[in-house]
């Protein structure tokens, strides 16, 4: 079974907007990371109250906070980034959520052992807060390669894991690296494809991310979750030069956010349907 979640400030940076995006596609779960211009951790538990509520009415849930955790260097103030976890776990909490998605820092490959103190920190500050991290693989930080996941995975207890295959590709990884060693340790999945060969970012199974094996691999008693996080090249439809060059170059593109969004959902959709599910309520079953 599988539901799809979006980070759906891709569409709009309005919360409104953001709403109307979900509806349109028949998507009731929101990855939160941005909201009316601000990224979730800045936000006031005054506006998260309010937020909440708002997307609460409208039937939306928030399936986790798409934080920036963990998304700074190593050597910067790390007592400052555990009182922003505090902070982050607590929003979390407000939204009706005990998922946050974050990252292993930056500059961080030759001091391991600083990597790991801190997650461990972090991690117990959810325990504390009865929330859990997720780590996100990414380019340049320290969990941003399988090795290294795997690394943290013995070293850090208490932290699950995200997918992301793009990033993987990103950095060298093949599919078949990534998912013969995390496939079965991950907890849940992002979104987004590549053209290895040019970074070209593409709707999921245009790239080279072997999105439709994530699909089909699926215990048919686990319900999955995939968050679209489409990063696909929207240009103004205005900008004529641009759209010319992207067309001579058979380059992938939109001329609007929402165009983007909603392409990165149907084609989601469309995969789904390729490797045999159907969709009943918002559910796919195999």
């Amino acid at each position: 079974m599988i539901k799809i979640c979006a980070f759906a400030d891709e569409a709009d940076q309005q919360l409104d907007g953001q709403i109307a995006a979900l509806k349109r596609n028949g998507v009731s779960l929101i990855e939160i990371r941005g909201i009316n211009g601000k990224n979730v951790s800045t936000l006031t538990t005054e506006e998260a109250e309010e937020y909440s509520a708002t997307l609460k009415k409208e039937s939306i849930t928030v399936w986790s906070i798409g934080s920036p955790l963990g998304k700074i260097s190593i050597d910067k103030d790390i007592e400052e980034h555990m009182e922003l976890t505090r902070h982050v776990c607590r929003l979390a909490k407000i939204f009706g959520t005990n998922k946050i998605r974050m990252f292993s820092f930056y500059k961080a490959k030759k001091k391991e052992e600083l990597v790991f103190d801190a997650l461990r920190r972090m991690v117990e500050i959810a325990r504390e807060e009865n929330v859990q991290l997720y780590h996100e693989n990414e380019g340049k930080i320290y969990g941003d390669v399988p090795d290294r996941i795997l690394k943290i995975m013995e070293n850090v207890e208490g932290l699950k894991y995200v997918y992301d295959p793009a990033n993987f590709l990103n950095d060298g990884i093949s599919p078949e690296e990534s998912i013969t060693k995390l496939y079965d340790k991950t907890d849940y999945f992002h979104v987004k494809d590549v053209i290895a060969e040019t970074k070209e970012q593409v709707p999921a199974g245009y790239g080279n991310g072997r999105i439709d094996e994530l699909l089909r691999n699926i215990p048919d008693d686990k319900m999955a979750i995939f968050t679209i996080e489409p990063h696909l090249k929207v240009v103004s439809p205005d900008n004529t030069e641009e759209i010319e060059e992207l067309k001579s170059n058979g380059k992938m593109y939109y001329t609007g956010s929402n165009e983007a969004f909603d392409a990165a959902i149907n084609a989601l959709r469309n995969l789904l349907s390729q490797v045999g599910f159907t969709e009943t309520d918002g559910v796919f079953y195999k």
